[in-house]
């Protein structure tokens, strides 16, 4: 505990507390699966609502999915003991395939948790061509 104390000083050093630090919901993990209908886009967002949260499209193909976690409102006379809860920006980019129709994006947020529908378009099938062989 002194070298903890030496290199942090006399708070207390509590590890998990840092680990928690690294703020979930400013990496805001996000799950991209592909259907065979389109890609979803699922993120847990805890503690925010729809009017938080921004979804868009950059640079044609780029799906942005974007926020912020606003702190909270302090009265003069309260004393905090303990802050562990994230607050600030967020920001997500996927560059999508080409077969995304960015034209019909759905999103919906139910619960804190946001998902975002891409439909695909249906990709061109190969052409069989076949080559005739000559004699010589």
């Amino acid at each position: 505990m002194a070298l903890i104390s030496q290199l942090f000083g006399d708070e207390i050093f509590d590890p998990f507390l840092s680990l928690i630090n690294k703020c979930p919901v400013l990496n805001t993990p996000i799950d991209w699966k592909e259907t065979p209908e389109a890609h979803v886009f699922i993120a847990d967002l805890p503690g925010l609502n729809k009017e938080e949260v921004k979804v868009e499209f950059d640079d044609g193909r780029v799906l942005q999915i974007s926020g912020e976690r606003n702190v909270e409102k302090d009265d003069k006379n309260d004393k905090w003991h303990r802050v562990e809860r994230c607050r600030g920006k967020f920001l997500r980019r996927f560059r999508l395939p080409e077969n995304a129709k960015i034209d019909e994006v759905k999103a919906s947020m139910e619960n804190g948790v946001l998902t975002v529908s891409v439909p695909k378009q249906e990709g061109k099938k190969p052409e069989r061509k076949v080559i005739q062989i000559e004699e010589n």
